[in-house]
This record gives C-alpha cells, sequence and structure tokens, in this order.
C-alpha cells in the first residue's frame, strides 16, 4: 500500500510530466499561430537577397559563391536544368524532393516546404534537418536557372544554445523532483505528527502534545487544534466513563454490604424478634433501592443509544402534569405543602412516556426537598413562536451557585445537595436532562440556597 508521502511525491511527478507535455502543444499552437508563417517569410527574404547579390556579379562561379553563403550558416541544395544536385554547408539528413517540385521552381515558382511538409507537432518542424523543410526559390545563371533549396543550418547557429536550453531544463527537472521529494516531507510531516497522536489516544495516553502543530498558520494548524481539542473531549469522556463505574460501585456496594450485615445478623440469630423484623425491613428498603437504581441505569443506557427514537404522540400536557400531581397527593398532603397550579389546556407532540418521567422527576424533587408549609408551584404557558414553557417552582433549601452547572452529571452529589436526600441516585436529573435533550428542548436552573429552586423547561413549537 503507498503512503502519503509517496502519493505526493508520484502526484507531484505527474503533474510535472503533464505540464510539459501540455506546454509543448501549446508552444507548438502558438508556432503554428504566431510565427511559423514568420520564419518562412524571413527565410525567403534571405533567400531573394542570397539571388540578388548573386546577380550583381553573374560571372562569379555558382558553387565558390553557395559555399561562401553556407558558411554563414545555411543549408543549401542546388539543382540545375540537368536536374543534377549539389549540397552546400551542412548535409540534409532526410527527405527527397520530387522532379514535379524541382521543375516548378526551376520554372519560377516558389516552393514552401516549411509550411507544406511538416506533420509532427509544429515546434519540432523548426529543427527538422530535412530537404523538404526548405523554401525553394529560382536563380538565374550564366549557364542555365538553378533552384535553390534554402534553410538555416540550426545546428551551427544555434547549436550551443540548444545544448544549454536542454541542459538548463534536465537540471531543472532533476532538481525539482529532489525538492518535490524534500518538500513533501514537510507536508507530511503533520499527519504523521497527528498519526502518532491518535496512536497515543488508542493506548490511552491523551497527552498528544500537539503544540506546535497547533501555531501553524493554515488548515494543518486548525486540523491539530481540533485534534488536541477532540482529545481533551475523549479525556473528559474517559474520566467521566471511570468516575460514573466508580459511582456505580459504589451505589450498589453500599447497600449491598448493610443487606448482606442484617441478613447476616438475622441468620445467624443474633437479634430478637423485633431486631429481626426492624432489619428486614431495611433490607427490603435497600433492595428497592437498588431495583431503582438498576432501572435509572438501563434508563440511561436506553437514551444514550444513537438510534433511540421517540414514540411521537400529541396529547394534553395539563392533563399529564394534572395526573402525576394527583399520584404524589400523599407526599404532598403529609408535608401540607401549598400547591400553586396554573394549567391551561396544552396539547404538545412528544413521547408521553418519557415526558412523565421528567415531570414525575422535577415535580417529586420539589415537594421532597420543601419543609413543611411550603410552596411548590407549575406553571404552564403557551410563548407562541418561541414554544411551549414549564416552570417548576419550589422554596426549598435551594441549590448552591457553584453546583448549578453540574447538577445534570450523572452521580453527581455535592455534599451540600447530598445531604438533601440520603437515598437519592444523582441520575434523575441526568435522566430528565438527556429526555428534554431527545426533545431538542432546554432546560435551565434558577435557584437561591434558602428560598428555593426554579426549573424551566421549554420545548420547541
Amino acid at each position: 500500500m503507498k503512503t502519503l508521502y509517496v502519493r505526493i511525491v508520484l502526484t507531484f511527478m505527474a503533474v510535472a510530466f503533464v505540464s510539459g507535455i501540455i506546454g509543448v502543444v501549446l508552444t507548438s499552437l502558438y508556432y503554428q499561430e504566431k510565427t511559423k508563417t514568420n520564419n518562412e517569410d524571413k527565410i525567403l527574404q534571405m533567400g531573394q537577397s542570397i539571388r540578388e547579390l548573386y546577380g550583381q556579379d553573374s560571372e562569379m562561379n555558382l558553387d565558390t559563391y553557395l559555399t561562401g553563403i553556407a558558411a554563414l550558416g545555411f543549408q543549401i541544395y542546388a539543382v540545375d536544368e540537368s536536374m543534377r544536385g549539389k549540397m552546400f554547408g551542412g548535409a540534409f539528413k532526410r527527405g527527397k524532393l520530387t522532379d514535379e517540385e524541382i521543375q516548378s521552381v526551376l520554372s519560377g515558382d516558389i516552393y514552401h516546404g516549411m509550411k507544406e511538409e511538416n506533420n509532427r507537432l509544429e515546434i519540432f518542424s523548426l529543427f527538422e534537418n530535412s530537404v523538404r523543410n526548405t523554401v525553394g526559390i529560382p536563380l538565374p545563371t550564366k549557364d542555365g536557372s538553378n533552384a535553390l533549396f534554402i534553410r538555416p543550418n540550426l545546428e551551427q547557429q544555434i547549436g550551443e544554445i540548444r545544448i544549454i536550453v536542454a541542459v538548463l531544463l534536465g537540471f531543472t527537472f532533476l532538481v525539482s523532483l529532489v525538492m518535490i521529494v524534500i518538500l513533501t516531507r514537510f507536508i507530511v510531516k503533520p499527519l504523521q505528527v497527528l498519526k502518532k497522536a491518535t496512536q497515543q489516544i488508542g493506548k490511552g495516553d491523551f497527552n498528544v502534545g500537539l503544540e506546535k502543530s497547533r501555531n501553524r498558520k493554515d488548515e494543518f494548524g486548525d486540523l491539530a487544534e481540533h485534534f488536541a481539542r477532540m482529545a481533551e473531549s475523549i479525556r473528559q469522556l474517559d474520566r467521566m466513563r471511570q468516575e460514573f463505574v466508580a459511582n456505580v460501585s459504589h451505589e450498589f456496594q453500599t447497600p449491598l454490604t448493610s443487606i448482606q450485615g442484617f441478613a447476616r445478623a438475622v441468620l445467624d440469630k443474633q437479634v430478637n424478634a423485633k431486631q429481626s423484623e426492624r432489619y428486614l425491613t431495611i433490607i427490603e428498603q435497600e433492595s428497592k433501592r437498588l431495583s431503582s437504581l438498576s432501572k435509572q441505569l438501563l434508563k440511561l443506557a436506553a437514551l444514550d443509544k444513537e438510534d433511540q427514537r421517540l414514540q411521537m404522540t400529541t396529547f394534553r400536557l395539563d392533563e399529564q402534569i394534572r395526573e402525576i400531581i394527583i399520584m404524589l397527593e400523599w407526599q404532598w398532603s403529609e408535608k401540607r405543602l401549598n400547591l400553586e397550579l396554573e394549567l391551561p389546556e396544552i396539547s404538545i407532540a412528544a413521547d408521553a412516556h418519557l415526558l412523565y418521567e421528567v415531570w414525575l422527576n422535577l415535580i417529586s424533587n420539589g415537594i421532597y426537598f420543601t419543609p413543611i408549609g411550603g410552596t411548590v408551584s407549575v406553571e404552564i404557558r403557551d410563548d407562541g413562536a418561541d414554544g411551549i414553557v414549564v416552570e417548576i417552582r419550589d422554596s426549598g433549601i435551594g441549590i448552591p451557585e457553584s453546583e448549578l452547572k453540574l447538577i445534570f452529571e450523572r452521580f453527581h452529589k455535592a455534599d451540600k445537595v447530598r445531604s438533601r436526600s440520603s437515598s437519592g441516585s444523582g441520575l434523575g436529573l441526568s435522566i430528565v436532562s438527556k429526555i428534554i435533550a431527545l426533545h431538542q428542548g432546554t432546560i435551565e436552573v434558577r435557584s437561591e440556597v434558602g428560598k428555593g429552586s426554579t426549573f424551566i423547561v421549554r420545548f420547541p413549537r
């Protein structure tokens, strides 16, 4: 399997190769459209100048004259009326002219070989060392007409330049490859750091040490920043998981220890009948507490499932809350609490079973933590576009401000809150918060120690 480093290097190489090919094609098109015709016209003008210069002294030996011209950087193929040809300057390496083409030039026509004979990429046709890649002009002499086929001897004129350009391009390509190989390491290095960090997290080490990467002002810096935040979130989740396991163990261990102790005392017949009955009552209460705790844990586990689906129905919210008030009558009547209810007729689309858990928990908490003769009030109101609001207020002992942000955490029971309930598990409000979140709602708490608490639940329309 190819690593990202190898893939990037190969990608850059492919880009360089394809770019070179496209550059050649585009340059060829440019040469064909802008330069080719001008280039042939220039060579034609040179040929005409060569002819005019010879015409000034027609007694001059033609071979000597053409030899001198060729020495200036030209390749010349001269054919007389007897179809005998001679080459001057560098030899043509390929190509052959037909008799018709030669006769046409001898008759006074111009041969445009540079326009007609090149079927390859146009840019390479400039360097084609062929007798067909020439301009042909007639040259009158004292011995009759001659046909001159002329082209620049590029090897003589720019041979060194071609070598220099070729060496330049070759070294440029090689240096580019070396730089790609080296610089790609710097591109891949942040990913290798993140890879190492993921391996650390997989081993349970959340100190990933991405400070240098997080200081980068680019996408890798943003990625490292988000990754560090994710690692911190996982660290917190792992800490919460460990605390959760410890709290569950503690919550189970305490009643189990009591049950074992009292059961052993009864079995060993170390107590009288009255004490035995009291011990059995305690065992029953602790068993109920364990059963309640187990149900709450199962409820949380069910709510935590990602595929949790709400059984949505439309029902009367005011009637549901009245039902809970009636069910809890023995609790609030025993404490002689004053109930203030504002329950106008309001229907809501929600999971009725889960919302029942919410109101039962919040109202029973309000009753439990309110002293004898206190007040518990429940209000429902429709805020129009803002949704439906339910407020549950009590005049109980209140919650310290430092604990307000923590009361929805599982098993959270700070000292002052713990004193409010010796039997609570600390899961009730966690379940309430989860159910409300599943309904896309929010819950807000306002409280003052010694004056009571207010829980405000909002559901979207």
